[in-house]
């Protein structure tokens, strides 16, 4: 019987450890799908409120961009994303800050040429007035 009760704690430790992330990693999460949907809907004004007119947005190619330079590219068409996959997706709030961290594909039409994309992603954001938004971005090849 010990060794029953023994073996149901662990099981229930390691289901909440799996499924303990906080409210804001959660509602960050979130953020970050609205933001992805954004990008392939070319939505300026989505991705204005999902931006600090601050942003630094570094692609892995090595060129940066601002906040309109970034949102510019996408709403003229220059990157025209179809679809975004994101997988090994890690959240770490401090505060009203975070860092997240994936791997991120992507399919996309690039100067009208088809591209494929897979890149790792640092992403920094800040909590303003209740709100996430993305304060720096680092593509980086894998």
């Amino acid at each position: 019987m010990k060794s029953f009760v023994l073996s149901l704690c662990c099981l229930l430790l390691i289901t909440v450890d799996a499924s303990s992330q906080s409210k804001e990693e959660t509602d960050l999460a979130d953020v970050c799908k609205a933001f992805n949907k954004a990008m392939i809907d070319a939505d300026k004004s989505k991705l204005e409120k999902l931006t600090l007119k601050t942003l630094s947005y570094g692609h892995s190619s090595g060129l940066v961009e601002n906040q309109t330079q970034f949102i510019t590219a996408l709403v003229n068409g220059t990157i025209d994303f179809t679809n975004i996959d994101i997988t090994d997706q890690t959240i770490q709030v401090s505060g009203k800050d975070a860092i997240v961290r994936n791997t991120f594909k992507g399919t996309l039409l690039k100067d009208g040429s088809p591209f494929e994309l897979k890149i790792g992603l640092l992403m920094v954001w800040k909590n303003v007035k209740g709100n996430w938004q993305l304060f720096a971005r680092q593509g980086y090849k894998l």
